[in-house]
């Protein structure tokens, strides 16, 4: 593939840590102390007090779903977008909750805040919102309303590392926030992922379900005083305070973190680059180039047709195919997941169709490779196959 999505995401100086590390006498392998030296650098970062590092961004999707049900034992609704990736929904399902679409905003590919609150109901107990490939969806209003509602707000910033609202990181602003690090991403741990939060209870709940509920996963003795007291039977490292799972990192994983989060801000500083380059040369007559761009960090580029034109787009991909682009059609997650089997008979018949921006992006979106040692002659060939059909 002469243009692929990813190329060179891990590095040499990523690979020596890892060697480096593997060298020792009998090196610790098992999540330690590299995953936690990662989990508080990335929390630094970010600008919140805690992270919990995971194995990928859908078991970060999981944890915060699964705190959710721990608070909403009950169930109810969760406000998703149709436009995202299978386990935005799916965990939502696989804790009991029911999921309630919200239509996209054409100019940052996330929900749209006025549907947000148009879909909000006594029976609203999150907005699992995703910033879509690295464009703010946040907005001043819906942030405040969501504040006097007292409705959560959960963030999936899996594709948007170091975008802003505000000149603040995405992902410091819900009751928790997810990432991840999967090889195309902004920055790569191979597989992995990270959960985020300022709240105190919910860091302990998140380290307890990351490792099966054990008890001793907590950092907090308090609590763990408290569960040995009420149950004095039991093996003290042996305590399994909820149905939980594994999902924990390595220490390889921490180790590629630590190195890679050294080069974020130049990678997204390059990717936002040549995005803003890439939109400059392409045919505003044929596609969407009106994106909000303020405080972005572009993970892919954008190829949305500006029209519904069946025979157009079917041209385009031909052609991309024949000039060697590797694309994605539906954008993030193959289009309007609203559309997918999982969800039969969980959303009424031709339920999709109320979704229409996300309709538009499912037909008549594509994302094509943006990474920071694409060249500009590169984003040059590509923009001009892409205006040539």
């Amino acid at each position: 593939m002469k243009f692929p999505l990813m190329r060179n995401n891990i590095l040499r100086e990523d690979l020596d840590a890892v060697i480096a590390h593997l060298q020792q006498d009998d090196p610790i392998l098992t999540n330690g102390p590299q995953a936690a030296a990662f989990e508080a650098e990335w929390s630094k970062w970010l600008g919140v007090k805690y992270s919990v590092f995971v194995n990928s961004g859908a078991s970060s999707n999981l944890l915060s779903m699964a705190v959710l049900k721990i608070r909403h034992p009950e169930g109810g609704e969760v406000i998703v977008p149709p436009l995202a990736w299978v386990s935005d929904v799916a965990t939502v399902l696989q804790n009991g909750f029911t999921p309630v679409f919200a239509d996209i905003d054409p100019r940052t590919l996330s929900m749209d805040p006025l549907a947000i609150l148009s879909k909000i109901t006594p029976r609203t107990r999150a907005v699992f919102l995703t910033h879509v490939q690295g464009f703010d969806g946040l907005t001043d209003d819906l942030l405040q309303e969501l504040e006097q509602r007292h409705i959560p707000l959960i963030e999936d910033v899996c594709e948007s590392h170091g975008a802003t609202h505000g000149g603040r990181r995405l992902g410091s602003f819900g009751w928790m926030s997810n990432f991840s690090f999967y090889y195309a991403h902004h920055m790569s741990t191979i597989e992995g992922g990270m959960v985020c939060t300022n709240d105190d209870k919910v860091y302990q709940q998140l380290r307890m379900l990351r490792g099966h509920g054990m008890v001793r996963e907590s950092t907090d003795a308090d609590l763990r005083a408290t569960y040995r007291a009420e149950f004095p039977d039991l093996n003290p490292d042996f305590i399994f305070s909820v149905p939980a799972y594994n999902v924990r990192n390595t220490e390889i994983g921490g180790i590629m973190g630590r190195s890679q989060l050294k080069r974020l801000d130049a990678n997204v500083e390059r990717r936002t680059a040549n995005f803003l380059r890439f939109l400059k040369q392409l045919d505003a007559r044929r596609y969407r180039t009106d994106f909000k761009l303020e405080g972005s960090s572009n993970y892919a580029f954008n190829l949305v047709m500006k029209e519904a034109d069946d025979e157009f787009a079917q041209r385009l991909m031909a052609r991309m195919r024949e000039a060697g682009i590797e694309f994605r059609r539906g954008s993030a997650g193959g289009g309007n997941q609203v559309r997918q089997p999982y969800l039969r008979g969980i959303v009424p018949t031709n339920h999709h169709l109320e979704f229409p921006h996300t309709e538009h992006i499912h037909f008549y979106g594509f994302y094509l490779g943006n990474f920071p040692d694409l060249r500009e002659d590169e984003i040059d060939a590509i923009c001009a196959v892409v205006n040539a059909v």
